[in-house]
C-alpha cells in the first residue's frame, strides 16, 4: 500500500514549521520546489529523503511502528497543517 497523498501541497507550503525542512524555506514558509500553480513539486523524482515518506519509514520507523501505524500518523499531522 502507498502513502495515500492527497497532494494537497499542505506539507510543501509549511517547510519552516520543522527544522528538519526548514532548508527548504524559499523565503515565505514553502518549499523552493512546490510549483504554486500545480501544486506539485518540481524535483519529484529527485526530491529530498524526507519527503519520500516510504523511505523514511523504512529507513527509521519500521522497527517502532506497523506500516499502516506510519500512515495514520503521517495523515494525522497532514490534517493539522494550516492552509495558504
Amino acid at each position: 500500500m502507498e502513502f495515500p497523498c492527497t497532494k494537497c501541497g499542505k506539507c510543501c507550503s509549511n517547510v519552516k514549521l520543522s527544522p528538519i525542512t526548514s532548508y527548504l524555506d524559499r523565503g515565505d514558509g514553502t518549499c523552493e520546489y512546490f510549483d504554486d500553480n500545480t501544486k506539485h513539486c518540481k524535483i519529484y523524482d529527485n526530491r529530498p529523503e524526507i519527503c519520500r515518506i516510504e523511505l523514511q519509514f523504512n529507513k527509521y520507523y519500521k522497527e517502532r511502528f506497523s506500516w499502516n501505524e506510519f500512515i495514520a500518523i503521517n495523515l494525522d499531522v497532514c490534517e493539522k497543517l494550516p492552509e495558504k
